[in-house]
């Protein structure tokens, strides 16, 4: 038998050639892994009809084998079950690490990060939430649960699985890893899933867990509560949804009185945030708006996405055989929209500044047929002439990647729309075009300033990829205009406004030629281990970065109180002299209020602090100098719509060019 499988595919096996014409697309480490995956979904989806669950299990592992041989069949079964998904095939593919017999190879296979195993946890809700039942989750750390009382920072990590599957288990090599390498507790939630608990009770968890974490300090999951415990959130997928949405949630709670009924006091937002591949529309459509061309058209990216966006904007070229413009024609299309936005970015908020989303930022916004001019169109064409012309765009038609990836192997439209339809659940109607906390990248200006530094982490060839692309352009757009919009109103004084720096409110890293989900097998992908390795590293740089930033602000707290009793209030600075000198009575104190003012002089103390007083008082009043540096970055050294679209365009011409 084994002779024969060779002898069918032995170019397969020495890589020459693939069972799946689309395997040029994607990196051939991650096609393979894709290869094991279909074969698997294929081989549990065939057996999950037996009752008895030991016989289900065997059976799923020999279908599996079977075709991992024919991975043809393996192919023709996936795509017939993905035409008419249901929520059992959903969970039995996403849930199948957690069958008894992957689950041992998989503990074979990953390195031994930790010595300790994961604990299950349950975290009370907070006293103001509308619920009572508490929420579970999975405990990581690489100690006994008493030294947590030594430790102030933790990773809180919300797992993804379409919001209707995959407990924090189907994470383990993702969370023993960050456990092993941080030496942290990472603690994992498992929410509720749809469609049971439909949107927004996974959020509301998510939000109640935060809350919870921050008003005992870390009690909650043995931590001393001395001190406020410092959190970086993480999240994969629909779990980067839910982080995202819970990150705006305490952002809203802290910015006006929305919502008394969660939170009695401000809380402070996520020291940082880390998304892997997250979901942040919930509205797919099928072209690129020109808001979105628009945010990764900005000047200060044009060098980094130069082929990107020649690629982008000669789609329909390539497709149709005709000669590409010169690199020069398309060159200035919005050049002037972000300038013109940004200086107007802050006119249209509404009294209570959150309900103002950015439909236009969806990649299906909605028609406003109530502000629409009908004689603009009349004036461009020629009036004799009742003929309907096509308004010219301010970018080229860009195809979204949801619909450029439609056939990819790991998510497809079919699998968006199964989950998203389980997700807002039978009785829900929410509207697409403004609800930001069902698709974070509607989020409103003004939570957007504050939102905390953010890392993403996506394969170029992901479904997703253009939500990441944009949510992150919007961080870099909103946070500069906020820039812009402080040294405008006379506040370039405050404290670090002038070190603003691109790096430091979001980073964004493209992985080329490769598409979701590649966190979650790291052992079909090696590959991915050196990733999960540097969103560890990630969540160490920001914990220590809000450590120092404490540090500095306590720091000078404390000098502004010293050198402010010095300079500005002579009776305050008689009395803090008294209570340290027990010797003098307040008489001969308020006689000799000029010697001592020489005394602090001859010490030298005195010249010091009010130079300090001084300068803290040219460079910082208040606490908006918080490090506002807010640009993104796209740190990927490959194009992602270059390889997207000539993919795409040269399949559609019949040419078979390597991409």
């Amino acid at each position: 038998m084994m002779y024969l499988y060779a002898a069918r595919n032995f170019s397969t096996l020495v890589g020459l050639a693939s069972p799946e014409p689309l395997a040029n697309m994607y990196d051939a480490k991650y096609f393979r892994a894709t290869w094991v995956l279909t074969a698997l979904d294929a081989g549990f989806w065939t057996a999950m009809k037996i009752k008895r669950k030991w016989v289900r299990d065997i059976a799923s592992v020999v279908f599996s084998l079977f075709y991992l041989i024919s991975a043809e069949r393996a192919d023709e079964k996936v795509r017939k079950v993905r035409g008419m998904l249901t929520i059992d095939h959903l969970r039995v593919s996403w849930n199948k690490g957690t069958t008894p017999y992957l689950r041992a190879a998989q503990n074979l296979m990953r390195p031994r990060f930790t010595r300790w195993p994961p604990r299950a946890i349950r975290i009370p809700r907070p006293s103001t939430s509308d619920y009572k039942d508490p929420v579970s989750g999975w405990l990581y750390y690489d100690g006994p649960i008493s030294d947590l009382e030594h430790i102030n920072k933790m990773i809180l990590d919300i797992p993804g699985g379409g919001f209707v599957a995959m407990d924090p288990r189907c994470n383990d090599d993702k969370l023993f890893a960050w456990a092993g390498k941080t030496g942290l507790p990472v603690l994992s939630l498992d929410y509720k899933k749809a469609p049971e608990y439909p949107y927004p009770y996974a959020l509301n968890e998510c939000f109640d867990v935060y809350t919870t974490i921050i008003r005992t300090k870390g009690r909650c999951i043995g931590m001393s509560g001395r001190e406020t415990t410092k959190v970086v959130v993480t999240g994969d997928s629909a779990g980067g949804n839910l982080a995202t949405a819970m990150t705006l949630m305490v952002i809203e709670s802290a910015t006006t009185n929305r919502r008394p009924s969660l939170v009695q006091a401000e809380l402070p937002v996520p020291d940082g945030l880390v998304l892997l591949y997250p979901g942040l529309d919930m509205n797919i459509g099928n072209w690129m708006s020109d808001e979105q061309m628009s945010l990764v058209e900005d000047r200060r990216m044009r060098v980094t996405n130069k082929d990107y966006l020649r690629q982008k904007s000669r789609q329909y070229d390539d497709i149709a055989r005709t000669p590409h413009q010169s690199d020069d024609e398309d060159e200035d299309p919005l050049s002037s929209l972000p300038s013109a936005k940004s200086s107007n970015q802050f006119d249209g908020v509404d009294q209570n500044g959150l309900r103002s989303p950015q439909p236009g930022y969806s990649h299906a916004p909605p028609q406003t047929w109530a502000k629409s001019q009908p004689s603009s169109p009349v004036s461009r064409r020629d009036r004799k002439s009742l003929s309907h012309q096509p308004e010219p765009m301010a970018t080229r038609l860009a195809m979204s990647s949801m619909i450029s990836y439609f056939n990819d192997r790991v998510l497809t439209p079919e699998m968006m729309r199964a989950m998203i339809i389980l997700y807002i659940g039978h009785h829900n109607r929410p509207d697409f075009s403004q609800d930001y906390l069902l698709s974070p990248i509607l989020a409103p200006d003004i939570l957007l300033q504050k939102f905390p530094k953010t890392y993403f982490l996506t394969g170029e060839r992901d479904p997703l990829v253009d939500d990441t692309v944009i949510f992150a352009g919007r961080l870099r757009r909103v946070k500069q205009a906020f820039h812009s919009q402080q040294t405008s109103q006379g506040m370039s004084g405050l404290a670090d406004i002038t070190d603003f720096d691109e790096k430091d409110a979001a980073e964004l890293v493209l992985i080329p030629g490769i598409s979701h989900g590649f966190t979650q097998f790291p052992n079909l992908y090696p590959p991915a281990w050196k990733l999960i390795d540097r969103c560890a590293i990630w969540a160490v740089d920001l914990l220590n970065a809000a450590e120092t930033r404490d540090k500095q602000r306590l720091s000078r707290r404390h000098h502004y109180r010293v050198e402010s009793s010095g300079d500005e209030d002579r009776g305050l600075e008689i009395n803090m002299t008294r209570a340290r000198g027990r010797t003098v009575s307040d008489e001969a104190k308020l006689k000799s209020e000029t010697p001592p003012e020489d005394d602090a002089d001859d010490d030298g103390a005195g010249t010091k602090l009010n130079g300090n007083s001084k300068r803290r008082r040219t460079n910082g009043r208040n606490g908006l100098g918080q490090k506002s540096k807010s640009i993104v970055k796209l740190a990927s050294s490959d194009d992602l719509l270059g390889r997207r679209m000539q993919g795409l365009a040269d399949s559609l011409a019949g040419a078979h060019d390597e991409d």
